[in-house]
């Protein structure tokens, strides 16, 4: 977690912004992390970072669109220092993936720096900068596999939407209101960038969960009615992964072809709670590209990950058990190969 002095810089630097400039990771935990931190200085406006978590030369466009006095970026595993140089503009980056070296006008807050093991996620430190928010900064945790230190506050505050004697994120995820909190929140990112920033625009208006889950407020109906056409497409895609999967070994492999929307990570998850022994790998073939999510319980993927990747033409990492990786269809079977072949 970040320490106090920490925690005072980062929220000295939001008081002290008139005009924000804030980029997020496109899943729970990063749109939560960006909900905190806007919600509580009620100035600036977001960009949502969708299919890699890099902040590249790309971006550069819109930070000249804006003209912030500062960008705060969160959940987001990659910064590249030429955007660093050319943003000319103080850059706040929090975050929680493999630590990084950057210089210039950019202060790096990772409480992995220091200790190397922890995976906080990003929404749990952006609750202790604001202090606000409680049901955001819990679901952003649980989005993440996280159980935060604050979870019996939160079952005081919102007692239908977690049981007492629960007090596991996968459990919490998969059978309680809190878990269907986190997947509509999962699922009105998905789509087109301009479908999702209305979403996120009507969710910085929303001031409690039960506005969405019982649809208590037009601002909650219409994040409902976006996330239950969704989720009919999921529920498709889950019921054929299930019957169509394969086992390879303790690999368990289910493989689909190009949709509107991605699912690889919500499948990821829910076939590794469904099959907790083995290790998932979800792909999506896309424009030549077979791009991945692979889940484990008990394997560190980073490591087996690295080495399956050699020979082949792709990418990939993440956290121990939850990875992301892209790589060419043609090398696809390759990969597998090498991946069975470390575990």
């Amino acid at each position: 977690m970040l320490i106090k002095k920490e925690v005072a810089e980062i929220k000295k630097e939001l008081e002290e912004s008139s005009k924000p400039l804030f980029f997020f990771h496109d899943d729970p935990d990063g749109v939560c992390s960006f909900l905190q931190l806007y919600r509580y200085v009620r100035e600036g406006h977001g960009i949502i970072v969708k299919t890699t978590p890099n902040v590249d030369e790309k971006f550069l466009r819109k930070v000249e669109e804006y003209h912030p006095d500062k960008i705060f970026i969160v959940d987001l595993a990659m910064v590249e220092q030429e955007f660093i140089d050319k943003a000319k503009t103080k850059i706040i980056w929090i975050d929680h993936h493999e630590p990084l070296k950057r210089h210039g006008n950019i202060k790096y807050y990772n409480p992995r720096i220091k200790h190397p093991k922890s995976n906080i996620p990003v929404s749990y430190l952006c609750h202790q900068i604001v202090n606000d928010d409680l049901w955001i900064a819990m679901t952003g945790c649980i989005g993440d596999w996280y159980w935060p230190d604050f979870a019996d506050k939160f079952k005081k505050e919102y007692p239908k939407l977690i049981a007492k004697p629960i007090d596991d994120p996968e459990v919490a995820l998969f059978t309680t209101e809190l878990g269907n909190l986190v997947r509509i929140f999962s699922f009105v990112l998905k789509g087109k960038t301009r479908d999702v920033m209305k979403c996120i625009k009507v969710l910085t208006r929303i001031n409690d969960p039960h506005e969405i889950l019982n649809q208590e407020s037009s601002a909650g109906k219409f994040i409902y009615k976006r996330f239950e056409k969704i989720n009919k497409e999921y529920q498709k895609l889950l019921d054929y992964a299930i019957e169509e999967h394969r086992l390879v070994d303790d690999l368990l492999i289910y493989t689909y072809v190009h949709r509107k929307i991605s699912f690889t990570s919500d499948l990821a998850n829910e076939l590794l709670h469904r099959y907790p022994n083995k290790i998932i790998l979800i792909a999506r073939e896309k424009s030549g590209e077979m791009r991945m999510s692979l889940r484990s319980k008990g394997v560190k993927l980073p490591p087996i990950l690295k080495k399956a990747l050699k020979g082949v033409e792709g990418y990939g990492g993440g956290h121990e058990y939850a990875c992301g990786a892209n790589v060419v269809k043609m090398d696809f079977d390759k990969f597998v190969e090498n991946l069975r072949k470390q575990l």
